[in-house]
């Protein structure tokens, strides 16, 4: 069966759950217009209907001939795997975090992180699907290890360093009595391949890869909008006040959309296969271990130096492939318990950073090589996110979520304010449902819970819910 059909079968099998019965046992009624544009349509024309583990992984409606041929082409190199060979899908190492877009990232989601496997970190052996950032206390990078420490290595090539978790738990208690537990997870490195970093020295994050859901809408923000909702967003009753994070890309000083702590205004195409793979390319065309013995090592398995791994044309097809990817529509949106969990959603003041309404700028997109995608620009979409710097507060469990890691204008303890569109299907696709920065929170009550400071009053909100008030919210939470 082709893939074209394939996903209209999916489609249509999708589009009949999406009205039957859901697992609460009350019968979905049928969507009136209105109610289809404003919340299924999550991100107008580039809306899926699927519900499978496909939901984050196919094209939009709009994405035909010439575009179909290179988004194909573009999946395939996200996905495949790449090796030490120097051949065609090659180039990966010598030191690496993933050995292809697709392993971190499994079906355009987040890939299960070692985090909560048995090896709780790099291990030994394996794959641990998450990214660890190192730098000093001061915030200055260590020398021979960048900002990424690469726990991952070809064979005869010695990684930078592996990591490790440490679990801590407590206990909380609701005021109506039910209990919940949160899990602050403590990293450390061993395995330095140079001189070892006292711990005392050290600031190290821990990221698991994000959802690539809505990337080619995110890329198409209005930024005057978003600005707007900067200053906007001051609702001192809430303690909420967020901020853009401006950094340097290309040369200019642009608005960041795009990472954890909006510290991206691009997809960094080929940033992830340089740092990620340690696939050189036209923009970063060094070793991501250039200098380092792991050079060497390489040379010695065979590893040749004199040739970048990838074209810019195949990087602009990877790129290509992420935003034109569709983004899933709601589900079970006339559900009574999902409507009343939207109501408590806005009532709790969830709404006020994870804002439901935005809309793409007219042009569109152009994509790192001048293909331009103007299929992105004009539509209203609903990311439930504002894009701003917000502070998640530092006094849960004594840490908070304050990763003590600065990125642009980013200090440890704000990050970008997380899109939660299509987040009630990351099961379904990847298996988990790990969220935050690191995975810590293993499921939406608990990723509730971790929210403090600008958080901390609709935290609170949630908190004094009765039980079953608790559990709409989350039922529409998975509705997203």
């Amino acid at each position: 069966m082709n893939r074209k059909l394939q996903k209209s079968l999916l489609v249509a099998t999708a589009m009949i759950l999406c009205m039957a019965c859901d697992d609460g046992g009350l019968t979905e009624l049928p969507l009136t217009p209105e109610e289809e544009a404003e919340f299924a349509l999550s991100a107008g024309t580039s809306t899926n209907f699927l519900s499978t583990s496909y939901a984050y992984d196919s094209e939009a409606e709009w994405v035909t001939g010439a575009l179909a041929r290179r988004f194909i082409r573009g999946d395939k190199l996200y996905d495949d795997g790449r090796t030490s060979s120097n051949s065609y899908g090659g180039g990966l190492g010598p030191v690496y975090a993933g050995y292809s877009c697709g392993s971190c990232h499994r079906n355009a989601g987040r890939t299960r992180p070692a985090l909560w496997e048995e090896t709780e970190g790099s291990g030994s052996f394996g794959f641990s699907a998450m990214l660890v950032y190192v730098t000093r206390k001061n915030g200055v990078f260590f020398q021979g290890y960048g900002r990424v420490l690469h726990d991952q290595a070809i064979y005869g090539v010695r990684p930078e360093g592996k990591v490790h978790v440490t679990k801590h738990y407590q206990t909380f208690q609701f005021p109506d009595g039910d209990t919940y537990e949160l899990c602050y997870p403590e990293y450390t490195i061993t395995d330095w391949y140079a001189d070892s970093i006292r711990p005392e020295d050290l600031f190290c994050s821990v990221r698991i890869p994000l959802r690539h859901v809505g990337m080619g809408q995110i890329m198409a923000l209005d930024p005057n909008e978003i600005e707007a909702l900067a200053r906007k967003s001051n609702y001192p009753e809430w303690g909420i006040s967020g901020r853009c994070n401006y950094i340097v890309e290309r040369g200019r000083k642009q608005l960041g959309v795009g990472g954890n702590k909006a510290q991206h205004a691009d997809l960094t195409v080929e940033l992830g296969f340089s740092s990620d793979m340690g696939v050189t390319n036209s923009r970063y065309p060094e070793e991501i271990c250039e200098g380092q013995r792991q050079m060497q090592e390489g040379s010695m398995m065979g590893l040749l130096y004199d040739q970048l791994d990838i074209s810019t044309e195949d990087m602009e097809d990877v790129d290509l492939y992420l935003q034109c990817l569709s983004v899933p529509a709601r589900r079970n949106i006339n559900n009574q318990t999902v409507k009343r969990g939207q109501q408590l959603f806005n009532e709790a003041g969830c709404h006020l950073c994870h804002a439901t309404n935005l809309h793409t700028r007219t042009r569109g997109t152009t994509l790192l090589n001048g293909t331009q995608l103007p299929w992105l620009g004009g539509q209203t979409i609903h990311p439930y996110s504002d894009f701003l710097l917000h502070d998640m507060g530092s006094e849960i469990m004594g840490v908070g979520l304050n990763d003590n890691y600065v990125s642009g204008l980013a200090r440890g303890n704000e990050w970008r304010t997380t899109p939660l569109w299509g987040i009630g299907l990351q099961e379904t696709v990847n298996g988990h449902t790990y969220f935050l920065h690191d995975g810590r929170a293993r499921n939406f009550l608990e990723a509730i819970m971790w929210h403090g400071g600008e958080g901390e009053a609709s935290k609170n909100k949630f908190k004094n819910m009765s039980r079953d008030d608790r559990q709409a919210l989350i039922r529409f939470l998975q509705s997203l």
